[in-house]
């Protein structure tokens, strides 16, 4: 079958595959639905869902170093260096929507189907396939600016670096949408009522808030999780309290409560969040408390580095460093309580 009637097979398919173009001397070869060479950027006409992505890293004929992202800079694998010759095959599963980022599309709504772009110092592929997941354990993510999936940098949301540490077979859905507060999530169309449905059995939803609700009570506060609580649940999904990530504010060495959420209300957010998880019988990943051990142990000065503080003068939204670092300390916590996506970890 030749390549312009298999492409045409695979687009009525609305499934993607595309196999190695032979090299000719002095050129690097990338696939049909690719351009570009620092970075790659490859494009396919598939419908909102989850895909397993296979893809080969290098070169036959050159060193290389690439890493791969989707989206709206979601990071899924991070770089990975070949020598001349070497070829690695690697997999993993991607979660495609509409919008792409924020899913009320603030900063963008992007492209219409499925982004992938090749980085690093060297980038080289060879051949790159996309096909529809089979039933992934899929993680979402209902969060607010810290989480979400931010379109320009210097922005980052910890949920952008979460998928460079989950192997094929999981899937992360950021549902993260910037200035949300536990009540609007709740309310708005594009946020929690569009995500519920999709929810399957067994499917984690890690519920991240703080950040906005300056001004809730410890009752709504309280109120309001427990609603996202109980939708996870009939949906036969496991729901996991994200505690707030701190922000970069000191008194001497030391985080003020602000930058540990005490709100203006003087609720002490995290705290409603880990009596929440006690007497409801919900898992709590305390991002509160391993993110101040982080960030007081680098000190005020060191610490800016995780956030925007140099660039912006902003001390809450993360830098690309401050991202991962915070997404570690998630991957941290679903090791500490074994939750099921453990057994998909990198």
């Amino acid at each position: 079958m030749s390549l312009k009637r298999l492409a045409l097979l695979t687009a009525a398919l609305n499934v993607a595959v595309l196999a190695p173009v032979p090299a000719v001397a002095g050129t690097v070869a990338v696939p049909p639905q690719c351009s570009g060479t620092a970075p790659i950027k490859c494009s396919f006409n598939v419908a909102p869902g989850n895909y397993d992505v296979t893809v080969e890293l290098g070169s036959t004929t050159k060193a290389a170093n690439t890493s791969m992202s989707v989206e709206a800079r979601r990071q899924v694998l991070n770089a990975v260096s070949t020598t001349a010759g070497q070829v690695v095959r690697t997999k993993t599963t991607v979660n495609v929507r509409s919008p792409e980022g924020q899913p009320t599309g603030q900063g963008g709504t992007g492209t219409p189907g499925l982004q992938i772009t090749f980085s690093g110092s060297a980038p080289a592929i060879g051949s790159l396939t996309v096909t529809p997941a089979q039933a992934p354990l899929a993680v979402y993510l209902a969060g607010d600016s810290t989480t979400c999936d931010q379109f320009y940098v210097p922005y980052a949301g910890w949920g952008q670096f979460l998928p460079a540490r989950v192997r094929e077979g999981a899937v992360i859905a950021n549902y993260g949408d910037s200035g949300e507060s536990s009540g609007s999530f709740l309310s708005n169309r594009a946020l929690f009522p569009t995500m519920k449905p999709l929810i399957k059995s067994k499917d984690l939803v890690f519920i991240q808030f703080g950040h906005n609700d300056k001004q809730t009570t410890a009752t709504a506060f309280r109120d309001n999780l427990t609603r996202l609580v109980n939708g996870v649940r009939e949906r036969g999904g496991v729901p996991v309290l994200v505690t707030p990530p701190v922000r970069r504010q000191f008194s001497g060495s030391k985080l003020t409560g602000t930058a540990l959420h005490i709100n203006g209300r003087g609720v002490d957010l995290p705290a409603v969040m880990r009596a929440l998880g006690r007497s409801a019988n919900v898992p709590v990943i305390d991002l509160t408390a391993k993110s101040k051990a982080l960030v007081e142990s680098m000190g005020p000065s060191a610490s800016q580095a995780l956030y925007l503080t140099k660039e912006t003068g902003d001390n809450t939204h993360f830098s690309e460093r401050g991202g991962a670092e915070m997404a570690n300390l998630v991957v941290q916590g679903v090791r500490e309580l074994n939750l099921p996506l453990t057994g998909y970890l990198r």
